[in-house]
């Protein structure tokens, strides 16, 4: 196990058989940049395995309130976007294969999420 920056993983270019990450996207400077980031270190056929929270859909009272207490969560919870399109951004991230399923916890602001596996 390692631990450090998502942006900057300390890994040599396609060396890391898989990558896993829990509630990580929602609090990153850029989602893109770290998608990339793990696509790099991936090995060919190696696996990206997350779960996270995604913003809720579009029009619901719960996303109008993900936008609300946003600036809240950024403060308070370490950098946290509950209103990020987490799920759409890793489809569009360039794997080969992305799985995933979106499902409830108990949570208030932070749901629904999204657990899965993309495929470099």
């Amino acid at each position: 196990m390692r631990t450090g920056v998502a942006e900057r993983l300390e890994a040599a270019d396609h060396s890391v058989d898989a990558v896993v990450s829990t509630l990580v996207l929602c609090s990153v400077a850029s989602v893109a940049d770290v998608l990339q980031e793990i696509q790099r270190v991936l090995k060919p056929g190696g696996k990206y395995i997350f779960i996270e929270h995604v913003a809720a859909p579009r029009g619901t009272w719960l996303r109008r309130l993900q936008r609300i207490l946003c600036p809240c969560f950024r403060f308070f919870a370490v950098g946290c976007h509950p209103d990020r399109e987490t799920g759409t951004e890793i489809d569009r991230a360039g794997f080969a294969e992305v799985q995933y399923e979106h499902f409830r916890a108990p949570l208030p602001v932070v749901s629904p999420q999204i657990a899965g596996v993309a495929i470099r």
